[in-house]
């Protein structure tokens, strides 16, 4: 962002809206969790502005930001007092789906940019290395990953090195119903806080603050408390399949971590730190965008869609849901995710709404989409459990869609989770949220 901004916002400016962030929401935000900073599409956000003002008069970038935050506190101020934050409780799987692999895309190729540049302004000794250094923090991530949800070792030391990782969830995921999240998030309140923070942020020239309102992942897991626990599966022949279930039993929901990281990030504005990051090579950064971009890939519906159409029959597990759809019916659903591309991103939840269930019947919207937010904290605070429009019939004469008449109670448990990226084995049935299909 400082290179492709002409220097006008720098790792100071980012740090201090981060921490301002930090500090303001751990102390008044509604839900304790909720975490927000400069993220990677802030920065996308800032310099594509920048090279837009830069066609014209690159001294007027200054002011527009300004102007830009004002309008965007606006937006969050009506928004927040509206209620409109309710109808996220209508944001499907199909949408959100589109807009994670956009993203995980876009994160990848400036990841390619990043390197380019590297052997654009340094020549291609220093352009090999750069792409080494992140090829190899790629990988190691990717291994400690591996290691996390793998069988080796002992469970805290699984836990030690997965720590180490850099995963990167949608801010669903740390909202979704594997974290047994007791206190209700206010995102009308939090939607109002992140307008005052985008305000200051605008009139001091910093950074916007994230431009969403995500309980982080890491920092959910982190204070999430899991136990392993030994799953044996009977055989036929007598014998047993051993494997491991890690359940997670409550989340030590408080402020003062949050409050802390704030503090932590202030630190890092210091001298002696500051040198410290300015050691860090660009590449790394590199190897940043390809974990960001390739964790929103490899988790997303769409790729798992995908795979699932390529692979050899044979080894598809008998109770994977989408076999109950024919594969073009399957290879279609994924045409109109994959139009949803270029189009306005809020578009695509009337198409949902409108389209899709003329095209699709019940059944195939239930196996293929679910709701995004589906935990029971989470659609308290957004007014309840959504009512889906109804499908076109099923062959079987049912003409009843998910959140129709039987939302409640008899259609819960057919949301299907099959393209959630979590293990089947390790989704439980929640009172009030939807189960697997």
């Amino acid at each position: 962002m400082n290179r492709h901004t002409g220097g006008f916002y720098g790792v100071n400016e980012a740090l201090f809206s981060s921490a301002l962030a930090c500090i303001v929401f751990s102390t008044s935000g509604a839900q304790p969790l909720t975490i927000v900073g400069v993220t990677g599409l802030i920065s996308l956000f800032n310099y594509t502005i920048f090279d837009i003002i830069q066609r014209h008069d690159v001294a007027l970038y200054p002011q527009f930001m300004t102007w830009v935050a004002i309008w965007a506190a606006i937006f969050h101020w009506l928004f927040a007092i509206c209620n409109l934050c309710d109808y996220m409780r209508y944001v499907t799987d199909f949408s959100s789906q589109s807009f994670g692999a956009y993203v995980g895309i876009i994160y990848c190729i400036k990841g390619v940019e990043l390197l380019i540049a590297e052997f654009e302004s340094d020549g291609p000794t220093d352009g090999f290395m750069s792409t080494i250094i992140a090829i190899m923090f790629f990988f190691t991530v990717y291994v400690l990953e591996m290691v996390g949800r793998g069988l080796w070792f002992r469970p805290w030391m699984r836990g030690f090195l997965g720590d180490y990782a850099y995963p990167n969830q949608s801010s669903v995921a740390a909202q979704a119903r594997q974290f047994p999240l007791k206190k209700p998030g206010g995102f009308h309140w939090d939607f109002f806080l992140l307008g005052c923070t985008s305000f200051i942020a605008g009139i001091i020239d910093i950074p916007l603050p994230n431009g969403l309102v995500p309980q982080a992942p890491v920092h959910t897991d982190s204070l999430t408390n899991y136990k392993s626990v030994l799953k044996i599966i009977k055989k036929e022949d007598g014998g047993e399949i051993r494997q491991q279930e890690i359940v997670a039993e409550s989340v030590a929901e408080q402020r003062v971590s949050h409050f802390l990281m704030g503090l932590a990030i202030i630190a890092t504005m210091t001298g002696p730190i500051l040198i410290v990051l300015n050691l860090i090579p660009r590449a790394l950064f590199g190897g940043v965008f390809f974990v960001v971009g390739w964790g929103g890939l490899e988790g997303n519906g769409i790729m798992a869609k995908i795979i699932y159409l390529i692979r050899e029959p044979r080894f598809i597990q008998p109770d994977e849901p989408l076999l109950q759809i024919p594969r073009k019916r399957v290879a279609f659903y994924l045409f109109w995710q994959i139009f949803g591309f270029p189009v306005l991103i809020i578009a695509l939840i009337p198409l949902r709404w409108k389209v899709l269930p003329m095209i699709f019947t019940a059944k195939e919207l239930r196996i293929m989409d679910a709701p995004t937010a589906d935990n029971e904290v989470v659609l308290a605070s957004m007014g309840g459990k959504p009512r889906m429009p109804k499908g076109k019939e099923d062959e079987d004469g049912e003409t009843d869609s998910p959140g129709g008449r039987h939302s409640a109670d008899a259609q819960q448990n057919k949301w299907s989770a099959a393209e959630r990226g979590v293990p089947r084995e390790a989704l439980r049935e929640r009172a009030g949220g939807w189960s697997e299909a």
